[in-house]
């Protein structure tokens, strides 16, 4: 990965080839996309907004030429754009200049928060688009199973009124990814060892926390469309907490004597069991309180 972040730095043309191709790729490998977006990310973060854009446009225009070669058609590539790698050219900028990953995940918030609230906007009922979508992607499925008929479909109603809010989650978690290996890239690169304790110790200010909480408080109380945009604004949030959650969990296990054993299993865990997502992403809520990293210094590697 070193070896492919020092490719990316060697100039605009490598960057361009590299943000296209794996954009290209990433259609048949979807993670992918996280590498191609940290391309753009980290030329950003290490030379600043113009020449960021010159390579996001760049490689605009070569996955689009790719498009029509390997596709028959060129508009992927501008979905791709609009959707990846002009969010996180935007990311980039801001931690540049902020210089405080907390920043940029506040910003990354409100993005998602201003797509859910803008598909609300022209989309006269989200929920029903959602169920006629799950509908025709699962009747193949219903049709080759026992399942009962009736319980699956209460499944679907109730899964499509936050169907917005997880592809929104999905999203704004792969441009953080995205932006995070390009800050992890930047650090082996220029600041080795900076990534490990800029990461460890990332903590969300008071106001947002409060913001976070008051969301909450009004998907619980209030009802029809409004509970139901801020249930989705929510998942984004939540989503959010995991990764403070995360960090802290990772600080916290290394300063135990284990480390090498429980930060494996610890990673393991949230992968194969996902509902310890949950507690993880309450433990970042609660840390803008409780500063539960206060006593632990952060690794200098990560």
């Amino acid at each position: 990965m070193k070896f492919l972040a020092s490719y990316i730095m060697k100039g605009r043309m490598q960057a361009m080839a590299v943000a296209s191709s794996l954009a290209l790729l990433s259609l048949l490998v979807p993670p992918v996309s996280i590498v191609s977006s940290a391309t753009v990310a980290l030329v950003t973060l290490r030379r600043g907004w113009y020449e960021g854009l010159l390579v996001l446009l760049s490689a605009c225009v070569a996955a689009a030429i790719l498009g029509v070669i390997v596709l028959g058609n060129y508009q992927f590539a501008f979905g791709y754009a609009l959707i990846l790698w002009l969010p996180v050219w935007l990311l980039s900028i801001v931690l540049r200049e902020g210089r405080h990953l907390s920043l940029a995940i506040e910003i990354s918030s409100v993005l998602g928060a201003l797509a859910i609230l803008g598909f609300y906007l022209f989309t006269q009922n989200p929920a029903v688009y959602w169920q006629s979508i799950l509908n025709i992607m699962i009747e193949p499925m219903m049709q080759a199973s026992d399942a009962p008929i009736e319980q699956v479909k209460q499944t679907i109603a109730m899964l499509a009124k936050y169907m917005t809010g997880i592809l929104a989650t999905g999203s704004v978690t792969g441009l953080l990814l995205g932006l995070l290996l390009a800050r992890w890239w930047q650090a082996n690169l220029y600041n080795p060892g900076g990534f490990g304790v800029e990461y460890l110790s990332l903590r969300m200010p008071s106001r947002f926390t409060i913001t976070t909480v008051c969301v909450f408080i009004v998907a619980v109380v209030a009802g029809g469309v409004i509970s139901e945009i801020a249930w989705n604004i929510g998942i984004i949030l939540f989503m959010l907490y995991a990764f403070i959650g995360t960090a802290i969990a990772h600080a916290v296990i290394s300063a135990t004597k284990a480390k090498r054993f429980l930060l494996p299993i610890f990673y393991m865990l949230i992968f194969v069991v996902p509902h310890l997502v949950v507690p993880v992403a309450i433990i970042g809520l609660s840390d803008t309180w409780l500063n539960l990293r206060k006593n632990i210094k952060p690794p200098s590697s990560i």
